[in-house]
């Protein structure tokens, strides 16, 4: 009788569910804060590629309307350079929200101090040389 009832319990018992649902709780903390780290350092290169775009539509707007170095570049203006549709030419702003402004002809743009508080902890002064704050 004892060995049939045996033979017809198939399926886990309560403590080995919970031990599989530990196991599955230690890996998800021990992945989540390298996954938003890595997300962190991906807004970093996007910014500073973001900062690398500006300078060069800059460049490129001063060398077809014969601008002078020092010479302010309205928002509009360095934006019409941007790859139409992308976030920098709709908006002139970053992924955070935070304006670029206006730039200057042979300067070089400066990453919004926000956003670079948001990053600082993942991408310090180095990575954003020269374009740090």
């Amino acid at each position: 009788m004892l060995q049939e009832l045996n033979r017809n319990r198939r399926g886990f018992t309560l403590v080995e569910i919970m031990i599989v649902v530990a196991i599955i709780a230690l890996l998800a903390a021990i992945a989540v804060p390298g996954f938003l780290r890595a997300r962190k350092r991906a807004q970093a290169s996007r910014t500073l590629n973001d900062l690398r775009s500006i300078d060069y539509a800059v460049d490129q707007y001063a060398i077809e309307t014969n601008r002078a170095t020092g010479a302010s570049v309205p928002v509009t203006a360095w934006t019409s350079y941007m790859k139409q549709g992308s976030l920098l030419y709709n908006t002139g702003q970053d992924m955070f929200g935070q304006a670029y402004g206006p730039q200057t002809v042979d300067s070089l743009p400066r990453i919004p101090l926000t956003t670079w508080s948001t990053l600082s902890d993942v991408a310090g002064t180095t990575f954003f040389s020269p374009y740090g704050p």
